[in-house]
Order: structure tokens, then C-alpha cells, then sequence
């Protein structure tokens, strides 16, 4: 018993060595919090210890251990959003606002002019500063609705799966990353111009 202990701590003291600088990146961009980063990394590793006699060895020791990280980030926007959820925040009275604020009362479109920056997309994305921006943007958005567009954008879910890992429904799922994107315009066009 002893030696089996031993030889999985030995084990996760290399998964730790190989693994961490990784997986605190990965967590990092995930979150933009280096703290929560490295709370999320060490959680990982000791779901991880707790679960290594389970772990079989039919995926790569990485694969098993950002599936784990992968849940626990999850958890992490699950949880803020629970906590956000209560007292709504005002950028989501800001993303509901702007969401109404498209369509006259009867229900048609509004015509609005487009801003000249959306006619450069493909030159806005090369460039550093422009970037850094947008970054900034996505961090301002609450948790959930982060995890929203980050999960569809950047991970490539599919909304399925963005559904269950944020427990909404398609509908919402749609109309949150509606005013997401309407938010992120609005900040864009604040901060870019």
C-alpha cells in the first residue's frame, strides 16, 4: 500500500514538473487572473492525486489532466455567474439595454449607421494594439457571457456543449452572446476610436 502511494506521488511530481507551465498558461487565458490561474492549476492537481489510481492510461497523462483543468474552469464561470446572477451587474443591464435599443417598438430594425472601423476587420486583427483592446473588452464582460463567446470563438465549441457547460438553455444561449457581441461592439468602438 505504502509503495503504491509513493510511486503515484512520484508520478504526479513529474506530471507537475512536465505539466504546470502549461497548464497555468492555458488556465491564465482562460481567466486573466493569474491568481485564479494557479488556484485552478493546483486544484487540478489534486483532483488529479485523489484520482490517479483511476486513471488508466488510455489518453495521454496531459490530455487527462487539461480534461480535469478544463472542468475546473468550467466550475470556476459556473460559480461566478451563480454569484453575478443574484446582483445583476451593470453590463448586463448594459448588454440588455443595448439589445432593446436595436429595435424600434414595434418590433423592426433600427436604422443605425455602421461605424467605418468594422469595413478594416482583417487589418484590426493584425494589429497589436487593437488586440490588447479587445482583450480588455472580453475581460469586462460578465463571467458567464465570457465563457459564452470565448467556448463558440475561441474554443470552437459546439452550442451544445456550451449549453450544458454553462447550464442554459439555446435561447438564452443565443440571446447572451447577442448581447455579448453588442457589448463588445460598444466597447470596441469606446476605447478603439
Amino acid at each position: 500500500m505504502v509503495d503504491n502511494k509513493q510511486k503515484e506521488t512520484t508520478i504526479l511530481e513529474n506530471w507537475v514538473s512536465q505539466f504546470s507551465d502549461e497548464m497555468f498558461s492555458w488556465a491564465f487565458h482562460k481567466t486573466s487572473s493569474k491568481e485564479t490561474a494557479e488556484d485552478l492549476v493546483q486544484e487540478t492537481f489534486l483532483a488529479a492525486f485523489h484520482k490517479i489510481a483511476s486513471f488508466e492510461g488510455k489518453s495521454q497523462p496531459k490530455t487527462w489532466l487539461f480534461s480535469i483543468l478544463n472542468n475546473k474552469i468550467i466550475d470556476y464561470y459556473r460559480i461566478a455567474a451563480r454569484t453575478t446572477k443574484k446582483n445583476f451587474s451593470i453590463t448586463e443591464d448594459s448588454g440588455f439595454q443595448l439589445s432593446n435599443d436595436i429595435f424600434t417598438e414595434d418590433g423592426c430594425w433600427k436604422n443605425t449607421d455602421i461605424n467605418p472601423l468594422w469595413n478594416q476587420d482583417e487589418e484590426l486583427l493584425d494589429n497589436a494594439d487593437f488586440n490588447l483592446i479587445l482583450q480588455q473588452c472580453m475581460e469586462e464582460l460578465p463571467p458567464k457571457w465570457n465563457l459564452a463567446i470565448t467556448s463558440k470563438y475561441l474554443s470552437e465549441k459546439n452550442t451544445d456543449q456550451i449549453c450544458k457547460d454553462l447550464e442554459m438553455t439555446t435561447s438564452n444561449y443565443w440571446q447572451v452572446t447577442h448581447r455579448a457581441k453588442l457589448l463588445m461592439k460598444k466597447c470596441l468602438e469606446k476605447k478603439w476610436i
